[in-house]
């Protein structure tokens, strides 16, 4: 592939097998395979990942879209992804790209575009930022990091989209270039990761504590699935995992639309969005939003006065009252980075 390049995180076990140390699964790999991601193969004990430099999709996006509701809001985010994704949720809403068998099956095709390239195009947008994002970026790290680093020497943000499985190592590598991050935490119980996911639990609630912990903006995104995790046995503990790193994280409930391999479930009705938001309040959590869906709970209030800080209209946004990360009726301090 012209833009093969070795990996980073890796080492080589017993004969030419290696052990990738990228993701949560840290995959052992033989020769000739490739890790769960279907993009890093090893190739006679190097391990070369195939999302270097390849563009499956690339936008510009307003921020609200990624979501994110308490960073830089009204700006907009220029947005890319590579092929690939170390999760394999029968519920994907981008599967054809997420999914790299699936797309080799559809012949999708990518484009080269350097890391300088990605930044300057963001520059000439007018974006204040960069979000990796649409597939999974963690898998595509290499090209992530070191589109981040020139980014930030630009004077952009850096913001990762992301199921949240990356391992310490990993975050250790992207961390002090990320700027944001929406971490999607799907279930809060390890079964049922594992069952719809083919992964666990503790990881991505590592992630987010991790990410926290370093100063990183982190905002929360469920997808709340009829019959998979929309009983208010389902939605409380996942608002308490939250709560319980800081009640100041964001949480955005998200409907599902039939899509990949589930296609029986309905999509989301608003009463299982609505148990989310209650779910949350009960949590105390200060902020909860509720999406892709018409009439969704999208305005920013103050979590002290409710006062009206941000109206959204769809991802734009009508009014922004926030002064210098303040409400203005009562002066709490409103958390998150506003311009």
């Amino acid at each position: 592939m012209h833009h093969m390049k070795e990996a980073l995180l890796y080492q080589i076990i017993e004969g030419s097998a290696v052990q990738c140390a990228l993701c949560a699964h840290r995959c052992v790999i033989a020769s000739g395979e490739c890790g769960r991601c279907g993009v890093r193969r090893n190739d006679d004990g190097v391990l070369h990942t195939d999302a270097y430099g390849a563009v499956v999709a690339a936008h510009l996006d307003p921020i609200e879209k990624k979501p994110l509701f308490h960073f830089l809001p009204g700006t907009q985010s220029f947005s890319f992804a590579a092929i690939g994704c170390n999760f394999t949720c029968s519920f994907c809403q981008n599967w054809e790209i997420s999914q790299a068998k699936e797309a080799g099956r559809l012949g999708v095709q990518t484009r080269v575009l350097s890391p300088a390239a990605i930044v300057e195009q963001a520059i000439a947008s007018g974006a204040k930022s960069i979000s990796y994002t649409y597939s999974e970026p963690t898998i595509f790290i290499e090209y992530a990091l070191e589109t981040a680093r020139l980014a930030k020497k630009a004077g952009l943000a850096n913001i990762f989209v992301t199921n949240g499985y990356m391992t310490h190592e990993a975050l250790d590598l992207i961390g002090p270039y990320l700027d944001a991050a929406n971490v999607d935490l799907k279930f809060s119980d390890d079964e049922k990761y594992s069952l719809h996911c083919s992964a666990h639990l503790e990881p991505v609630l590592q992630t987010i504590q991790s990410m926290k912990e370093r100063g990183i903006w982190v905002e929360v995104t469920t997808l709340v699935v009829p019959g998979l995790n929309d009983d208010v046995s389902s939605l409380s503990p996942i608002a308490g995992c939250i709560a319980a790193v800081s009640p100041e994280i964001p949480w955005h409930l998200s409907a599902f639309h039939p899509d990949y391999k589930l296609l029986e479930a309905p999509a989301t009705p608003a009463k299982s969005l609505k148990r989310g938001v209650d779910a949350g309040k009960k949590a105390c959590l200060h902020y909860v939003y509720t999406g892709n869906i018409s009439g969704g709970a999208e305005d920013t209030r103050c979590h002290a006065c409710n006062a009206l800080l941000i109206n959204r209209r769809g991802f734009s946004i009508a009014e922004n009252n926030i002064q210098k990360n303040h409400c203005p009726s009562c002066r709490a301090k409103i958390p998150g980075v506003f311009i």
